[in-house]
């Protein structure tokens, strides 16, 4: 198998739902980091064999294949392939995963992978009736998160919400409200300590057109008292609420990834070397702890152990599942997992999400001159992947 290296990063700001830029389509985020990524490079798009985007509604104007419509409005050549993949909140991720398996198997040398969502203009969708005419009401389902269109012979229990999921992975790991603030409140502080250090400014490309610099998400000022006054979601009697979970977001991520003889074409020193990979399902009703398993087979895969790595950036659906998982993970130091804040500050754009947690850890292995990281993600219906980058 050929080497396959990370070359760059980037991603917009992510906006709130209803935010900053929810004015603004997702095939225009998603060709905004295309070209964005192409210009730092001086990329000549020629060179791309591949682009595959994660997108995990594709129901509103990310219709089409939206990586299609993304090299082309970001005035690529029409002889630039684009392909968009869905493992819902691991999209991103997977694009990530695929694209660089075509690079190992030589059919590819240069790709791009990422991701995008707008939760924001996720439509209402209205099915077809099974007869015409009929009688009675017929029900819009939003296609911004979550089970829709329930096929009735799905066990109730795994289609339970994702919020309702989290409430039984606390229960299990016996995991509280104050540990879940906690945890949310340390994303928050060092989300905005990254942001004011300068982590952010290389690889974060804002969206012309709008005014938004930084992740919308960020709450600098939030406190535990001020997490402790907000109810509970899912339970009357629940722990998780809208300040311990990831909020609804719009963003889009891309991710240059090559094989020796693409990046010296290219003129571009990598950042990391992709060492391993892994996937894994789980029952659905207990989604967060998806990436578990995916990790543990990604290390294994890369040949390396916990005490290994150096970074670790953990996708935070929700407090409680990010720490249910590091619960399994007791080998795993806390200290070193998403030390630049996690997604209940930036943000989850679901398609983006993935794009956002390989790149964030490619470029902190290179600010810290080298080392092992690794990147998961847990997936709505009961999944996790992961990714093992070596700087």
């Amino acid at each position: 198998m050929t080497d396959v290296f990370v070359l760059d990063a980037v991603r917009t700001p992510f906006g709130r739902y209803g935010g900053a830029l929810s004015g603004v389509r997702p095939d225009d985020l998603a060709a905004h980091v295309l070209r964005a990524l192409g210009e730092r490079q001086d990329l000549d798009p020629e060179l791309v064999d591949e682009v595959v985007l994660g997108d995990a509604n594709g129901a509103g104007e990310d219709n089409r294949n939206v990586a299609r419509m993304a090299t082309l409005l970001a005035g690529w050549p029409t002889s630039v392939p684009g392909s968009t993949v869905n493992r819902l909140c691991g999209s991103g991720l997977d694009a990530a995963i695929q694209a660089s398996r075509q690079i190992a198997v030589g059919e590819a040398s240069v790709a791009v992978a990422g991701g995008v969502e707008s939760m924001s203009r996720a439509p209402w969708v209205l099915p077809k009736p099974g007869k015409a005419f009929p009688n009675g009401n017929e029900t819009l389902y939003s296609t911004a998160l979550g089970w829709r269109m329930v096929n009735p012979r799905m066990p109730g229990k795994w289609t339970v919400s994702l919020g309702e999921s989290t409430e039984l992975l606390a229960q299990r790991y016996g995991i509280g409200r104050e540990q879940q603030d906690e945890f949310a409140l340390r994303s928050h502080r060092a989300a905005a300590k990254a942001w004011e250090e300068g982590f952010y400014d290389d690889h974060v490309v804002p969206v012309e057109g709008t005014e938004l610099r930084r992740d919308e998400g960020v709450r600098p000022d939030t406190s535990p008292e001020k997490l402790a006054k907000l109810k509970a979601v899912f339970r009357a009697d629940g722990t998780v609420t809208a300040g311990n979970a990831s909020p609804l977001s719009d963003g889009a991520s891309a991710v240059l990834l090559a094989d020796r003889a693409g990046a010296d074409r290219i003129g571009a020193t990598p950042l990391a070397r992709i060492a391993g990979r892994g996937a894994a399902g789980v029952d659905p009703d207990v989604f967060g702890i998806g990436p578990v398993r995916a990790a543990e087979l990604a290390l294994k895969r890369a040949g390396i152990g916990w005490g290994d790595l150096t970074a670790v950036e953990l996708n935070e659906a929700f407090a409680a599942q990010s720490l249910a998982c590091l619960a399994d993970w007791p080998d795993l130091d806390p200290g070193i997992v998403n030390v630049h804040g996690g997604a209940i500050a930036i943000g989850h754009p679901l398609g983006a999400s993935g794009g956002r947690i390989l790149g964030t850890l490619a470029h902190q292995l290179r600010r810290k001159g080298g080392g092992w990281g690794l990147a998961a993600i847990c997936i709505g219906v009961g999944q996790g992947l992961a990714v093992v980058l070596e700087a």
